[in-house]
């Protein structure tokens, strides 16, 4: 998972110890155009990793990566072909769903105020489906979570 900090450092810091008991592999911090926030205590985030991965028994400590410019991003080559980004314009955008057995996935989450514009037709040009988390406006830790449960889910 990719993401864009939110103003309220608590809201990630509550995303990436849920997304670590769910069994996340990587989550990287992506400094957007409309982002809030240009830095984390990643010591700290670390801590809380360590702590959800206690909790939950899972075995792998994910990667936490960033901050990371989206255009830097995105010019990296990706391990998987499942690649996402999810915003809120009106555009086509397929819901967000897996074939079962997936082994891996990429999912783009946006700042507060949602991408910019250029921002998606630059994921898009670059292979990033267009997808929808459903009919609501989502919060941006939240739309990660139901992503990441997505994902869980078609395991």
């Amino acid at each position: 998972m990719a993401i864009a900090p939110t103003k309220n450092a608590d809201r990630m810091e509550w995303l990436l110890e849920k997304t670590v008991e769910l069994g996340i592999d990587s989550i990287t911090f992506l400094m957007c155009d409309n982002s809030e926030r240009t830095n984390l205590k990643y010591d700290r985030l670390e801590r809380i990793a360590i702590s959800a991965l206690k909790q939950s028994a899972q075995y792998w400590m994910p990667q936490i990566i960033g901050p990371v410019k989206f255009k830097s991003f995105l010019e990296q080559t990706f391990a998987s072909s499942n690649t996402f980004i999810a915003h809120c314009y009106n555009t086509d955008k397929q819901s967000f769903v897996l074939p079962k057995s997936t082994a891996d996935a990429l999912v783009l989450i946006g700042p507060e105020g949602d991408f910019s514009q250029s921002e998606v037709e630059l994921a898009i040009a670059r292979g990033f489906k267009p997808i929808t988390l459903g009919n609501s406006r989502l919060r941006t830790e939240t739309a990660a979570l139901h992503a990441c449960s997505i994902f869980r889910n078609s395991k």
